[in-house]
């Protein structure tokens, strides 16, 4: 769909720095007309002027923005705070923080909430629309090119060199989610309850809904609890109705159509916490295990082209929905995964005061939080296994992982440098 990666918990964090109501005195409901004032290039036109600019602004944004939610979100800082004064400081962090406390791509929902605050719900479908339309049209493109091209040697080997470094890149947002995710020993508990519970076939959106209400549950009601029922929430992570167990061990061979396409990306788009990356474990478990439409490595593929694109993570839908059913697919795949974003910050925004507020929300997230995390362990984990095939591969991605932890590379670099390794190896 890097903040994301550590948005959530670095949101988190910032917007405890100021409790005050998030939308006290309706300032973020609509843009008061002593902002527009003070804002510079605001030359206080009519809505449409404010329109324009919007569009103008996450256009831009939508076809430079390459690094992931951290340098989208730094970006958006710069454009809309630094630059135009749309929002001072303390605004766009609570904005941020809003953004953490609903499902879906976190820097698609700070371009919905910024336009929303700038002009009304015409700027909520301007702004948003922008942001991912120029990521949409080149994730299509490079999807047409994948489809008509991919088997060729020279398009294998470029992926050769860069399916390892995405495990490098992974990686590395898994840690920095991991060092906010994990707050103690119930969290970091619950977190591994996840990952044994995925691998022992348990279905993924029941893992992040039961993983919530145990830290809600417990983190509230333990002032009334004996120290030994840590163990008893913590177990009931692994104690789900089999049910959902067997639904994921169920092997099916589902027939591919526009509607089941549009309505499993609407799922994932509706119910999706944490980093863009956890997009990969909900893929790789319907698309590749239970439905057979993809394979690892056309999954592997997608993450490739989502990383090296600009845009947000989740325009990896565009691929996959082209590789499944073309043109529709790649359309109706993309709507599906980014529409819920459009109501839930939509319909959030008059609640954000109530629920930053409440206890049991921040529990409840900090569960969700945890499971993202052992999600995206246990696909890190499989999609390695299909990306380091050889000597060379895992070299890269040493090389890839030392360069992204050490020095905080810009994954685009790390994606376009993996690319020519494996164009040149294959020359070689």
């Amino acid at each position: 769909m890097a903040v994301r990666v550590g948005s959530r918990g670095f949101a988190a964090h910032s917007s405890q720095c100021d409790d005050v109501a998030f939308y006290s005195q309706q300032r973020l409901l609509r843009p008061p007309k002593r902002m527009k004032a003070t804002n510079r290039g605001d030359n206080g036109n009519s809505p449409e002027g404010s329109l324009g600019e919007l569009a103008r602004v996450f256009l831009k944004l939508g076809t430079i923005a390459f690094g992931g939610p951290a340098a989208h979100i730094a970006m958006m800082q710069d454009e809309v705070v630094r630059r135009r004064r749309w929002l001072d400081h303390q605004q766009f962090l609570d904005l941020l923080g809003a953004t953490n406390l609903i499902p879906g791509p976190n820097s698609t929902e700070m371009a919905i909430h910024i336009g929303l605050v700038r002009a009304g719900w015409k700027g909520l479908m301007v702004a948003g629309s922008c942001f991912i339309l120029p990521a949409m049209a080149i994730v299509w493109g490079l999807a047409w090119l994948y489809v008509r091209y991919g088997t060729l040697p020279e398009a294998m080997w470029l992926l050769y060199g860069v399916k390892p470094v995405i495990i490098a890149i992974v990686l590395q947002a898994l840690w920095a989610l991991g060092k906010t995710a994990v707050k103690g020993p119930l969290t970091g508990f619950v977190g591994t309850g996840v990952v044994v519970s995925f691998y022992l076939g348990f279905n993924e959106i029941a893992l992040l809904f039961a993983a919530g209400f145990i830290v809600m549950g417990f983190e509230n009601i333990r002032h009334r609890w004996q120290p030994g029922s840590l163990a008893v929430l913590g177990l009931s992570v692994l104690g789900l109705p089999h049910a959902a167990a067997a639904s994921s061990h169920t092997v099916v061979a589902f027939p591919v159509s526009l509607t089941g396409i549009t309505l499993f990306f609407v799922k994932i788009g509706s119910v999706l916490f944490g980093s863009g990356y956890v997009l990969l474990a909900f893929l790789r478990a319907d698309l590749v295990e239970r439905w057979h439409w993809l394979t690892d490595q056309q999954l592997l593929d997608a993450i490739a082209i989502g990383q090296f694109t600009p845009g947000p993570v989740f325009t990896t839908a565009t691929f996959v929905g082209y590789v499944i059913g073309g043109s529709p697919g790649a359309v109706l795949a993309t709507v599906g995964i980014f529409l819920p974003a459009f109501f839930f910050v939509m319909a959030s925004s008059p609640l954000i005061p109530r629920l930053r507020r409440s206890p049991w929300v921040s529990g409840f997230l900090d569960g969700v939080n945890v499971a993202s995390l052992g999600l995206m362990a246990t696909v890190t984990w499989q999609l390695g296994r299909s990306a380091l095939v050889d000597g060379v591969t895992v070299g890269l991605a040493l090389v890839a992982a030392f360069v992204v932890f050490a020095y905080k590379t810009n994954s685009a670099w790390l994606v376009l440098g993996g690319g020519m390794i494996g164009y040149a190896y294959q020359l070689l």
